[in-house]
């Protein structure tokens, strides 16, 4: 279980859901509600058979996103450009919150993981740092 994000420009986002056994759980997001933001993009990763995957390696200038473990689970490790923080995501009723300067990487699937991005704008190139060194000269010159 997620206690507590050290990280800047992130959180714990949680889902509400209902338990309608034996027929599953019904689980909801709604935007400006328990999701921060308007949702103008949702992309889903799936298919995580390589053992040795890394994912993200990024950050973003602007944009902000929920990531959810929706099945199964992987390894989230979060960095700040000060402070780096690895947390399990196993828990499909809660997303963590990557805001922009917030680089981020994705290892250690579980062959049945399923990953749910709900995004705040559209894709746009131009708003990726995908260079660590280049991640870290942004974030110290946007303070």
């Amino acid at each position: 279980m997620i206690k507590k994000i050290k990280v800047k420009n992130s959180g714990l986002i949680k889902l509400k859901f209902f338990n309608d056994f034996p027929d599953g759980n019904l689980v909801i997001g709604e935007a400006k509600k328990t999701v921060p933001f308007e949702i103008k993009r949702v992309y889903f990763i799936n298919n995580l058979f390589n053992k040795k995957a890394i994912r993200g390696l990024h950050a973003h200038k602007t944009l902000e996103q929920i990531i959810f473990c929706i099945n199964g689970r992987f390894q989230l490790t979060l960095d700040d450009g000060k402070v780096k923080q690895k947390i399990r995501l196993d828990d499909p009723y809660t997303g963590i919150r990557l805001g922009p300067k917030l680089w981020h990487t994705m290892t250690r699937f579980s062959s049945d993981c399923v990953i749910l991005v709900l995004a705040s704008d559209y894709y746009k190139e131009n708003d990726y740092i995908r260079d660590y060194h280049e991640f870290l000269k942004y974030v110290k010159s946007k303070k």
